[in-house]
């Protein structure tokens, strides 16, 4: 595996590949890897002749009094997970690689950005949008792959892609769960043990919603009051729990096949983030 911290090494070892023919894929990550992210690997070197794995700590996608100083970095553990699964370059810039102190340009997708998490979040969204750009530009991928845990990040770069008509294959592969359904997720390190109890029981008030509406339940806002209400009984604090549509996540209508439920919540100090989607 090729280890690379600057743009220069970065764009002339791709820039090689690139004149031999090989198709490059990109998985975008901020380290402390588990295996959600050595899935997201494998589902590229299905899809490319090459990886190219980042690690990167964005800040800009950390709000103020947020994790970002304290956010578990473990590049010699996550080295050797990459080198196991023959990845062929890990990109590990520093800040001042990837920002100018004088940056003056942001990515933001407007609408998409502002709900659920990024209502909770300002301008989260619109750091996530300005790396992966950032990183688009530098690696110039032909394919990029993201986990779906995070669907609304996913739609977000989905938007971006599209709208800057940037030539790259998106792909979203599923959520990797614990035994006990508990979304993997490197903020899970920040569980007491009780809390990681307790944890799936978010993925499983998420499942008790499908089930209601695959059903045939209509009524989404009683079904969401009710989640919401089991969250809190179960210890949690809600910070969102919504219906959506698939496509572009405005709430879902009777008219909507395609849907994904959303669902946000606290467990002590540790956000959690969830969702479930399906077609009816």
């Amino acid at each position: 595996m090729i280890i690379v911290n600057s743009v220069f090494d970065l764009r002339a070892t791709i820039h090689t590949w690139k004149q031999d023919g090989l198709r490059v894929a990109l998985v975008a990550t901020m380290g402390n890897l588990h295996a959600g992210h050595l899935k997201l690997v494998n589902s590229a070197k299905q899809k490319a002749d090459k990886v190219v794995v980042s690690i990167f700590v964005n800040p800009t996608q950390f709000g103020v009094n947020e994790d970002f100083a304290s956010y578990p970095r473990t590049e010699q553990e996550d080295q050797l997970k990459l080198a196991t699964e023959n990845t062929d370059l890990l990109f590990l810039p520093a800040i001042t690689d990837i920002y100018s102190a004088n940056a003056k340009t942001t990515v933001n997708v407007s609408g998409l950005s502002d709900s659920y998490c990024g209502a909770s979040r300002p301008g989260h969204f619109s750091g996530v949008a300005t790396i992966v750009c950032k990183l688009f530009n530098l690696v110039q991928p032909d394919i990029a792959v993201f986990g779906l845990k995070d669907f609304q990040q996913f739609t977000v770069i989905k938007t971006m892609v599209n709208d800057l008509n940037i030539p790259i294959e998106l792909i979203g592969v599923d959520t990797q769960r614990e035994s006990n359904g508990l979304a993997m997720s490197s903020r899970n390190n920040y569980l007491t043990d009780p809390e990681r109890q307790l944890a799936p029981q978010l993925y499983q008030t998420l499942c008790v919603a499908q089930t209601a509406i695959l059903a045939g339940q209509q009524s989404y806002a009683a079904i969401e009051q009710q989640a919401i209400q089991t969250l809190k009984k179960a210890g949690f604090t809600p910070d969102y729990f919504t219906i959506c549509s698939s496509h572009d996540l405005s709430s879902a209508t009777k008219q909507d096949k395609e849907l994904v439920i959303l669902a946000a919540a606290k467990l002590g100090t540790t956000r959690l983030i969830d969702n479930v989607y399906f077609s009816l």
